[in-house]
């Protein structure tokens, strides 16, 4: 059965990144750092040839699929974008560890949500229904192999939710400019909602 293989990225450093503040649904650029970091990884390691870069509508995502995908079409996925955190945006967690409401968004259920923001099991869904229709269109056009370039809390719970087999999500976490490899056939999708986990992205030379 024919497969399709997706390499899922991180994207690279920005400001907020560096200084450990909360940038869920806000649009910030790479980096300088960020940039040459990127530019430094593709030296290092081996980036996939893919037929096309699915990317979060964020720059900083877009922005990573022109730098390490220079010559391949970026088709964007509007709910590929991060959690949006609400009151939290814009804030580090010396600003808020001693806030109730971000004590009780950290020790709450997948339902909880910050002030204004969106729950775990929000974004679950939209970025499900995403995947879906990245994976439709790869099959209706025959696209084997795909990159999408999202953001880190978006690739750890994707994997930890669907991937096979099941990890430790503290293994699934993504450096910036690196991901993962899967693999998904229209039975594995269609039938269990399922994709397999086959290693890391990019390839050492």
């Amino acid at each position: 059965m024919k497969g399709y293989r997706i390499s899922i990225i991180r994207h690279g450093m920005t400001d907020a990144n560096e200084k450990g503040i909360y940038i869920g649904s806000t649009d910030m650029p790479l980096s300088a750092k960020g940039s040459a970091e990127l530019a430094a990884k593709m030296d290092e390691f081996e980036y996939p040839r893919v037929h096309r870069v699915y990317s979060s509508p964020l720059r900083r995502c877009i922005e990573t699929g022109e730098i390490l995908f220079p010559d391949t079409e970026i088709v964007i996925a509007d709910d590929m974008r991060e959690l949006n955190f609400g009151k939290f945006e814009g804030k580090s967690v010396d600003e808020l560890v001693n806030r109730e409401d971000y004590k009780a968004w950290l020790g709450g259920k997948r339902d909880a949500r910050p002030p204004e923001g969106e729950s775990l099991e929000e974004m679950t869904a939209r970025t499900f229904s995403a995947l879906h229709n990245i994976i439709m269109d790869m099959m209706n056009n025959g696209l084997t192999h795909c990159a999408l370039i999202t953001h880190g809390g978006i690739i750890s719970n994707l994997l930890t939710g669907f991937g096979l087999p099941k990890y430790d999500p503290k293994y699934l976490n993504a450096p910036c400019g690196e991901g993962f490899d899967l693999m998904v056939t229209a039975q594995m999708w269609l039938n269990s909602q399922a994709f397999e986990i086959l290693g890391y992205c990019p390839y050492n030379r």
